[in-house]
């Protein structure tokens, strides 16, 4: 009899949504779209609560990371002065947990793929900084379909397949200074960074500043970053 293979356990940290009007309450939620990206790639995704208390040993009984977009970063996370007018959604429970969630994964080593907050999460945990707006709705990326263009030899080029690739985006605010270590992966036309990639570090790691999940159904580059991560999510189980 032939066993159905058992599916690498994804944590997905949930977000917080004031309304829902199906639950009537405030609610903790995840983007269906990512969600059935990560079931097509054969993950078993799970929800998992944001709160204070020992990250480490939570994430330990999962095989790979995911962390999703969501609202802004609190600009004192990286040091800024001010808040931009054009800051939203800012929760100081999600950012302390998604930044806690962030170094161990990457202390764990294991699989991480971070999407569009998820980046700058990252890129603020390794000491990098944002651009609180891009300037608006001439610059920002909200609303976006746009081409990037992926760097050879990197994990983003591997697992889609792809040296450019046309990337949904949906962001005000972008990388302004790449944390310690950081390798740039992939750039829109207009120079913002759209990849991250930490060479060297154990597990497998990347972020793209897209969201993927917008279009994995009909473009198999985007599902294949999903089939790399969960692919990677298997070996480590």
């Amino acid at each position: 009899m032939t066993r159905t293979p058992v599916r690498p356990l994804i944590a997905i940290p949930a977000r917080f949504s004031a309304t829902t009007s199906a639950l009537r309450y405030a609610a903790e939620v995840n983007a269906r779209a990512l969600i059935e990206a990560v079931w097509r790639a054969g993950g078993e995704p799970a929800s998992i609560h944001p709160a204070s208390g020992d990250v480490a040993s939570r994430l330990a009984r999962f095989d790979g990371i995911l962390l999703p977009g969501g609202g802004d970063l609190a600009p004192h996370r990286y040091g800024a002065e001010g808040v931009h007018a054009s800051v939203y959604d800012v929760d100081e429970l999600q950012d302390a947990f998604d930044l806690e969630v962030a170094h161990q994964a990457l202390d764990l080593g294991l699989p991480l793929l971070a999407i569009c907050r998820g980046l700058q999460v990252v890129n603020v945990a390794l000491g990098g900084t944002l651009e609180q707006d891009m300037g608006g709705p001439q610059r920002e990326h909200r609303h976006v379909v746009h081409p990037v263009v992926i760097r050879r030899g990197t994990l983003l080029e591997q697992a889609t397949g792809a040296e450019k690739a046309e990337a949904s985006c949906y962001h005000h605010q972008r990388v302004d200074r790449p944390g310690v270590g950081f390798t740039v992966s992939a750039r829109a036309a207009d120079g913002t960074v759209e990849g991250l990639e930490l060479p060297g570090v154990r597990g497998w790691f990347t972020a793209v500043q897209w969201h993927p999940e917008d279009t994995a159904h009909e473009d198999p580059a985007q599902q294949g970053l999903f089939d790399a991560f969960v692919r990677a999510a298997r070996d480590r189980h």
